[in-house]
C-alpha cells in the first residue's frame, strides 16, 4: 500500500498510542459541513479537518455535481487558485490542496486553469467571468488564525454559490468519498493538455480592466500624498504595487516585515485588519517615519481593505467599514456622474449593501435619484444580485458590507481589496487637491445626506441551546407570543424577523428578503431613528449586533447622536442579550 500522507498518518497513530480520545473525536467525530461559503476549518488529520483526503473528497463531489449541471463542462472548465497558507505538521498547504483539486478535475477530462503562484481571492471570480468558465475554487482561510484553511466556491455567473448549490455539492461529496484511482498523483497534471496557467494573461487583463476606474490620472502622477501599504503576511503586496502603477501612482511604501507571504503571520496576533490598531502598529510606525498620511491594509487573501488616516492631532483614525463604504460610494457616484451628464441614466443605476451595513448609500440614493437595494449578509448575495441587475442592463456602481468588503468594479462580482486600495488612494489624492482629508470629506457627506452613526459588537456563546433560548425570549417577550414593544426607555416602531419571515412594516406582514430557519436574525427599528440587528454568526460562536442611528440631512450634533446610540446599545445589551442570565462572554479586547 502506498502511504498517501505519512504526516497525518503519524499524528493519528500518536493520538491512538496516547489514548487521546477527545482529540480523536474532534478530528473524526463529524465531517466538515459544506455550506455556501464552502469549507473552512483547521488543517490536520481527520474528516473534520482540512487535509489531502478531505480536499480530494470535496473536489470529487463538486466535480460530479458540475457534470450534472453543465453539459459543456469539458469545453469550458474551471479555475483554481490559492493563498500562501501552510501547516508543516500535517503537510497541508493551500498550494498542495489546489494541485490535488486540479488533479481531480483533469482525471475526468475537465480543463483546469490553475494559477502558478498565489493570487488574491478576487482573481478567481474575475477569471470565471473573464474566461466564461463553469466554476472557480479559491483555497484560502482569508483572515482566520494560521492553522485554518478553506475552500471557497464560485458559480459560472462569477459570484459565490448560494443555496441550493451548497446542498447539492454536499450530497455529491457524500456519494464520492472513496478517492479515485489517480487522486493522490498530482504529477498527472504537469504534461496534461487540459492544464492551463492563466497567470500572465489574467494579470495583464485584470489591470487593464482596472484602468477604466482611474478618473484622475494627472492628479495621481503629481500627488504629494504618501501611502503605506501592508499585506499582513498575505498575498496582496505585488498586486497592490501593480494596481498603483496602473493608476500612474508612485507605488506605496510596503511594511517590510509584513510584505512577503508568511503562513506563520509572525508579527500579528490575528491576521485580520478588522481588529484595528493592533494589526496596524508596524504600518503606523513606517508611516510616521516616511511622513505618510494614509495607511492601506489588506487581509491575507486581499479581498478586504482597512484604511487609516493621520489626523491633525497626530492620532491615527482607522475608518470603520461603514465609513469607508460611505466615502467610496460617494466617490464612485461622483466620478460616474461627471462622466455621465445624461440624468435619464440614473434610473438604471444601482448600489447595494448588506442588511447589517450602514444605510448611508440609501440616503445618498434618495437624494441623488439612483436605486439602492439591501441584500442578506455576505457578498454571495450582493454578487448574485449584482449579476441579475447587470443581466437586465442595469449599471451597478458599488456594493459593500460593514466587514470591510468593497466591490468597486463590477468586473469582479465579489469583494476586492486590490481595486478598493487603489481607488481609495485616488480618492485621497483628489481630495488633497481641494485641501480636504478623508475625515473632512466623510463629515461633508454626513452633513449633506444625514449623519449615520454605527456601533457593532458581539457576545461569545458556545451553547446552541442558550442562543436559541435568547432568541425565543425575544419572540415571546411578554409571555403571550409578542415581540418587545420597548427596549428600556426606547420605543420600538418596527420588527423584522428573517428566521421566521415576519415583517410588521409590510402590508401582509411577510419579509421581502429570503428567510432562513437555520440562522437567527431579528432587526428592530426604533422611534428615534435607530435600527439594530441581532444575529448569529455562520462561522464563529458569536451572537453579533449591529446598530445605527440615522439623522436627517443638515448639521446635526454627532456627539449627541453618539451618546444616544451608546445609550440604545446599552439598553439592547441589558434587556435583549441579558448576559448575566445567559452567561455570555463579552467581546474580549
Amino acid at each position: 500500500v502506498r502511504i498517501s500522507n505519512p504526516l497525518t498518518l503519524e499524528s493519528v497513530k500518536q493520538l491512538i498510542a496516547e489514548g487521546n480520545k477527545e482529540e480523536l473525536q474532534k478530528c473524526f467525530g463529524a465531517r466538515m459541513e459544506f455550506g455556501t461559503a464552502g469549507l473552512r476549518g483547521a488543517m490536520g488529520a481527520g474528516i473534520s479537518r482540512m487535509n489531502d483526503l478531505t480536499i480530494i473528497q470535496t473536489t470529487q463531489g463538486f466535480c460530479r455535481y458540475l457534470e450534472k449541471q453543465f453539459s459543456d463542462l469539458k469545453q469550458r472548465g474551471v479555475v483554481i487558485s490559492y493563498d500562501a497558507r501552510a501547516h508543516p505538521a500535517s503537510g497541508g498547504s493551500s498550494r498542495r490542496f489546489a494541485r490535488l483539486a486540479a488533479t481531480t478535475f483533469i482525471s475526468q477530462g475537465i480543463p483546469v486553469y490553475l494559477f502558478s503562484d498565489i493570487t488574491p481571492t478576487p482573481f478567481v471570480p474575475y477569471t470565471v467571468s473573464h474566461l466564461k468558465l463553469c466554476a472557480g475554487i479559491m483555497i484560502t482561510a482569508s483572515h482566520n488564525p494560521k492553522q485554518d484553511n478553506g475552500y471557497k466556491v464560485y458559480w459560472d455567473n462569477g459570484a459565490q454559490i448560494i443555496s441550493p448549490h451548497d446542498k447539492g455539492i454536499s450530497q455529491a461529496v457524500e456519494e464520492n468519498l472513496e478517492p479515485w484511482p489517480q487522486a493522490w498523483d498530482d504529477s498527472v497534471i504537469n504534461g496534461s493538455p487540459l492544464f492551463h496557467d492563466p497567470s500572465a494573461s489574467i494579470n495583464k487583463d485584470y489591470f487593464e480592466d482596472l484602468k477604466k476606474y482611474c478618473f484622475h490620472r494627472a492628479v495621481n502622477r503629481e500627488t504629494k500624498v504618501k501611502f503605506v501599504h501592508t499585506s499582513v503576511h498575505g498575498v496582496g503586496h505585488s498586486f497592490v504595487q501593480s494596481a498603483f502603477k496602473a493608476f500612474d501612482f508612485v507605488p506605496p511604501e510596503a511594511v517590510p516585515e509584513q510584505k512577503d507571504p508568511d503562513p506563520e503571520f509572525p508579527t500579528v496576533k490575528y491576521p485580520n485588519p478588522e481588529e484595528g490598531k493592533g494589526v496596524l502598529t508596524l504600518s503606523f510606525a513606517l508611516a510616521d517615519k516616511t511622513t505618510a498620511k494614509i495607511v492601506l491594509a489588506n487581509d491575507p487573501d486581499a479581498d478586504r481593505l482597512a484604511v487609516a488616516e493621520k489626523q491633525d492631532s497626530g492620532e491615527w483614525r482607522v475608518f470603520s467599514g461603514n465609513e469607508l463604504g460611505a466615502l467610496l460610494g460617494w466617490w464612485l457616484f461622483t466620478s460616474w456622474k461627471e462622466k455621465n451628464q445624461d440624468h435619464s441614466a440614473l434610473k438604471d443605476t444601482y448600489m447595494l449593501s448588506s442588511t447589517v451595513s450602514s444605510k448611508i448609500l440609501q440616503a445618498i440614493a434618495l437624494k441623488e435619484g439612483f436605486h439602492f437595494e439591501e441584500t442578506l449578509t455576505g457578498f454571495k448575495w450582493m454578487g448574485n444580485r449584482a449579476k441579475q441587475l447587470i443581466d437586465q442592463g442595469k449599471n451597478v456602481l458599488f456594493a459593500f458590507e460593514e466587514a470591510i468588503g468593497y466591490m468597486c468594479c463590477p468586473f469582479v462580482l465579489d469583494k476586492d481589496g486590490v481595486s478598493a486600495a487603489v481607488i481609495s488612494a485616488e480618492l485621497a489624492s483628489f481630495l488633497a487637491t481641494k485641501n480636504l482629508s478623508l475625515s473632512q470629506q466623510l463629515k461633508a457627506i454626513y452633513v449633506e445626506y444625514g449623519y449615520h452613526i454605527t456601533k457593532a459588537s458581539y457576545f461569545i456563546c458556545h451553547d446552541q441551546g442558550t442562543i436559541k433560548k435568547l432568541f425565543e425570549n425575544l419572540r415571546n417577550y411578554d409571555g403571550k407570543n409578542n415581540y418587545p414593544k420597548t427596549c428600556g426607555k426606547f420605543e420600538i416602531s418596527g420588527i423584522r424577523d428573517l428566521t421566521t419571515g415576519y415583517d410588521d412594516s409590510q402590508p401582509d406582514k411577510k419579509a421581502v428578503l429570503p428567510t432562513s430557519k437555520s440562522s437567527q436574525m431579528i432587526t428592530f427599528t426604533f422611534a428615534n431613528g435607530g435600527v439594530a440587528t441581532i444575529r448569529t454568526s455562520g462561522t464563529e460562536p458569536k451572537i453579533k449586533y449591529y446598530s445605527e442611528l440615522r439623522a436627517p440631512p443638515g448639521n446635526s450634533d454627532p456627539e449627541q447622536l453618539k451618546k444616544e446610540l451608546n445609550e440604545l446599545v446599552s439598553a439592547i445589551e441589558e434587556h435583549f442579550f441579558q448576559p448575566q442570565k445567559y452567561n455570555l462572554q463579552p467581546k474580549g479586547e
